[in-house]
């Protein structure tokens, strides 16, 4: 791991012991970190906290005040924090859950949400059960016990339509369909990718091995591979390329007709 990285997550655990004493039970590394998968000037750093009990909204707010970047620099794009009390991090829910959202970052807006139901819909519901999937399978501790055994994993049935929901949210977020190449294409194709392959091999990837494998197994080459080359300063996909395979692997995880 980069060591600025591991002296920042060290430090961010020191200061959410500070703040929450004896009920931070644990703290764990998601996204790109977790997946082995971090890209330094480009992935953001997804921590996840572990919580014996409810915070009080002191609490809450003590710790966006510590760990907000003005306080505590992130050294990467951003940071993405959540807290889960103990008994949802175990209930395998597909609901958000959580106790405290902190969005803070030099390249991201920063966000501050102390209740789920505080969550604007339009900006999505779907990524907490998906982040604690995640987590379930490749959550990278930072404090206490392994990930899977404190994160539980969702159901079939409730992953599907978590899948679907989230390459719903992608479509309507993209411009609509032209031959332009389209600002964030790259991610809404690899996001795709590695929802496809969780459906069809159970695993969770990272966005780009996903696009690999399904690269591999005879799927839009031409498509995934230009959100790959994307990654690396190329051009992203165009709209329309990027809604059709969208649209192809929503029907696949959906179990509709092509």
């Amino acid at each position: 791991m980069d060591l600025d990285l591991r002296r920042y997550l060290d430090e961010l655990v020191d200061a959410a012991r500070d703040v929450l004493g004896d009920n931070l039970v644990g703290a764990y590394a998601a996204g790109s970190v977790g997946l082995g998968a971090y890209q330094a000037g480009r992935s953001d750093v997804d921590v996840a906290l572990l919580c014996a009990g409810p915070l009080t909204e002191a609490d809450k707010r003590a710790l966006v005040t510590r760990l907000r970047h003005e306080a505590l620099p992130c050294p990467a794009r951003g940071l993405e924090l959540v807290a889960y009390r103990r008994e949802v991090a175990a209930a395998g829910s597909p609901e958000p859950g959580f106790e405290v959202e902190l969005n803070t970052g030099s390249g991201m807006p920063f966000r501050c949400t102390l209740d789920p139901g505080d969550r604007p819909a339009a900006d999505g519901r779907f990524w907490y059960g998906l982040d604690r999937s995640i987590l379930h399978q490749s959550g990278l501790p930072l404090l206490g016990p392994p990930a899977g055994e404190v994160f539980a994993d969702l159901t079939p049935a409730d992953l599907r339509r978590l899948l679907i929901e989230a390459l719903s949210w992608w479509l309507a977020l993209l411009t609509p369909p032209d031959d332009r190449p389209a600002p964030g294409a790259e991610d809404a194709v690899l996001g795709a990718c590695r929802s496809l392959v969780r459906h069809r091999d159970g695993v969770w990837l990272s966005k780009v091995a996903a696009g690999q494998r399904l690269i591999d197994a005879g799927d839009p080459a031409e498509v995934i591979g230009r959100a790959v080359a994307a990654r690396r300063g190329g051009p992203p996909p165009t709209g329309t390329q990027a809604r059709a395979f969208q649209r192809r692997v929503r029907a696949e995880i959906a179990g509709q007709p092509d």
